[in-house]
């Protein structure tokens, strides 16, 4: 029998659904297996140090916990077609989009998952039981879910949802819906017949809350059919199938979404960097934080504080580099792209003190100059 790969995660878990979204696509030999308490206690716990989900274990027997870290890695032993675009335009689009999903459309997510729980109770609490306790029965994964899910349930306010700003995220949020619902009317994927990195990023929270909790699933099939067939495809693809857009082309049915990103989330990240950069200066060669204090925060009309979170610095890093390393007309290109969605500022900034991730911690470090 072929050794398979091990995705250990749930099926209401963000990072999961995009996870397991790219093994499907690429036809990677791999069984799914709950987090249960007893995987929590003999697998995650002591190679990852934080019971975070999703991890995968290769056939041989490396442990890899980040969704980045995941794509990444089988991207080099399944190189078939790749979800990262060779041409440059379309590979900056594709990778702020991770960014934008992974690290942006969390508020949303969480907020239609935990800030409407009482219109969809049992389904919550008895997915988190179940994902412990796959064979518990009803009520009592219901009653497990209630004590596994409080930590969640808590994150509200730091991710800058609150009753003050939540009428101005689900504005925002049901205008993404309208400019995705156009979009994806007219292609298949974000950037053609293939699947990016972008798409998997916003696979993440589109899926396992906003297209699979019953209050917001309704809400996209009503509003948005066309995002929602796009999440059943990104769920069921066909294998290595499709292409990008040809001479590098980005629809302009994206430009509303980039435009979003930059006008919302790119200042957020700058807030991240500035204070990544002065914890640095201030703690010569300490580990980063995953979390720095609170910093304001727009989301669309929406107006508060939200947690600086020392992750996105590392995740924009991705789309900041490519940027710096382009030159010529694919420079230019990319300038003219960013600057007619608000986003150039951002993207010429130096970054002072470059971040990496070290295998088996979820703290950041400064990286090497040597």
């Amino acid at each position: 029998m072929t050794a398979q790969y091990v995705l250990y995660g749930g099926s209401h878990s963000l990072f999961t659904g995009k996870a397991r979204a790219y093994l499907r696509y690429k036809g990677v030999a791999f069984r799914e297996e709950s987090a249960t308490r007893d995987v929590y206690k003999r697998i995650i716990l002591p190679r990852v140090g934080a019971p975070i989900v999703p991890v995968l274990i290769t056939p041989d027997g490396e442990c890899v916990q980040d969704t980045t870290d995941i794509i990444d890695l089988l991207e080099t032993r399944y190189p078939a077609s790749p979800v990262y675009p060779e041409a440059p335009l379309q590979r900056l689009v594709a990778l702020m989009l991770e960014v934008f999903g992974d690290e942006w459309l969390t508020i949303p997510a969480m907020h239609y998952r935990w800030s409407v729980l009482d219109q969809q109770y049992d389904f919550i609490m008895g997915e988190f039981g179940r994902m412990s306790h796959p064979e518990a029965e009803p009520d009592e994964a219901i009653a497990l879910g209630e004590k596994l899910s409080q930590p969640f349930s808590g994150m509200l306010p730091p991710l800058g949802v609150t009753e003050a700003t939540i009428p101005g995220i689900e504005k925002a949020y049901l205008q993404l819906l309208d400019d995705l619902e156009a979009h994806f009317r007219g292609h298949d994927y974000l950037l053609g017949s293939r699947p990016s990195i972008g798409d998997y990023g916003l696979m993440g929270p589109l899926y396992a809350h906003l297209a699979r909790d019953p209050v917001p699933k309704a809400l996209m099939q009503s509003r948005a059919p066309a995002v929602y067939a796009w999440v059943e495809r990104m769920n069921d693809p066909i294998v290595l199938s499709g292409d990008f857009l040809p001479d590098d082309a980005v629809p302009d049915t994206l430009l509303p979404v980039l435009g979003m990103m930059c006008r919302d989330q790119l200042p957020d990240i700058a807030g991240v960097i500035a204070a990544n950069a002065a914890f640095v200066e201030a703690n010569p060669g300490a580990d980063v934080p995953r979390f720095l204090g609170m910093q304001p925060f727009q989301f669309g009309s929406a107006r508060g504080e939200r947690v600086i979170s020392s992750y996105a610095q590392w995740l924009f890093q991705r789309p900041w580099g490519h940027y710096q390393s382009l030159s010529g007309d694919a420079r230019t290109a990319a300038d003219e792209l960013l600057a007619s969605v608000g986003g150039e500022h951002a993207f010429s900034e130096p970054i002072r003190h470059r971040l990496e991730r070290k295998s088996g911690q979820l703290e950041l470090v400064e990286a090497s100059t040597s």
